[in-house]
């Protein structure tokens, strides 16, 4: 899927919704490792960007985003609108990233 058909909102400019096909998501829990939590606080000291958690939670956005849009071509779409990033902590030092939107077919507008 072209990541120019992916969207926050509920309309792509140029394009126009021939079917919806329904919820997708991408779900992802991770925890941070002893050494990920080891640099992390060395980076504190200094202040500033934190860098190693900043890496992490691209990455895990990065691959919960990439899993809904599995979902999606999985169900026949080529767009996905309306999407939202949620995230929860599961446990201490357990978070989990839903990326959900709305699975669509879109061609392009007349």
């Amino acid at each position: 899927m072209q990541h120019n058909l992916t969207t926050t909102t509920w309309t792509l400019e140029g394009y126009r919704i021939t079917r919806q096909l329904g919820v997708v998501r991408g779900i992802i829990v991770r925890s941070r490792s002893v050494f990920g939590n080891i640099g992390a606080a060395l980076q504190t000291l200094a202040g500033g960007n934190i860098t190693i958690l900043t890496q992490l939670c691209e990455k895990t956005r990065g691959d919960a985003f990439d899993l809904m849009l599995w979902h999606a071509e999985a169900l026949g779409a080529n767009a996905v609108v309306g999407i939202q990033y949620d995230a929860t902590e599961v446990m201490q030092g357990v978070t989990e990233v839903l990326c959900y939107g709305t699975a669509v077919v879109v061609e392009t507008a007349q």
